[in-house]
């Protein structure tokens, strides 16, 4: 798959890297041309200097053929314009921008973007929201038997209530992460868009886990 990122700080540097490990094609964008030295050596992507919102820089970038968009420059302004080009005109479906200010982050996400604060900053997360992970241990109790991961849910179970992936899992789900803020879950809660789930479940079972969760929820009769 083709991914954009604008932006080559540490960050975008870091993801575009990551991303052409896992066998994906990938274009940075950065105004400046002496920010693509973060690059390793290695990188075989593609950099094109311009702004991360402009069309004739969009397009040189592969925008057309990009399955995600991510924007990690230093500015809100230039990310989440960035991010709505990218969603609203090319409707790229997996984008992702990087909001400094908490409170605006939390606008643009009930807006339909997925944004991560800098509070909570790495790469990793940006990563997640452009290409499903499956599981990401967060806490093994002393035993090693049970652990507390992130999972990635399937758009399927949105709408669902939180029990539902309980009992097709087998897991608990002990909290969401909802708009930044932590929800602990209970028999009442129901999955909403773009909630990231947290569950404790049994190490051996993962595999499991993950399998049932990223897929599609099997109707029963």
């Amino acid at each position: 798959m083709h991914f954009v990122i604008m932006g080559c700080g540490r960050v975008g540097a870091s993801l575009a890297q990551t991303l052409e490990e896992h066998g994906h094609s990938v274009a940075v964008i950065d105004q400046n041309p002496e920010a693509f030295r973060r690059l390793t050596g290695s990188f075989s992507g593609h950099k094109v200097t311009g702004l991360g919102f402009d069309r004739d820089t969009l397009i040189k970038a592969g925008i057309d053929d990009a399955y995600g968009f991510a924007a990690v420059a230093d500015g809100d302004n230039s990310n989440i314009l960035a991010a709505r080009v990218a969603r609203e005109t090319y409707g790229i479906e997996n984008v992702v921008a990087r909001i400094y200010d908490p409170h605006r982050a939390e606008i643009y996400q009930r807006l339909g973007i997925p944004t991560v604060a800098t509070v909570r900053w790495t790469a990793l997360q940006v990563l997640r929201r452009l290409l499903p992970l499956g599981a990401t241990d967060e806490y093994r109790d002393p035993s090693g038997q049970l652990t507390l991961v992130q999972v990635d849910v399937h758009a399927g179970w949105v709408g669902r209530p939180v029990t539902a992936l309980e009992a097709a899992a087998g897991v608990r789900v002990v909290y969401l992460s909802r708009y930044g803020d932590g929800v602990l879950a209970d028999a009442r809660t129901v999955l909403q868009e773009n909630d990231v789930v947290h569950v404790m479940a049994r190490v051996d079972e993962l595999a499991t886990v993950e399998r049932v969760l990223t897929a599609e929820p099997q109707e029963t009769a």
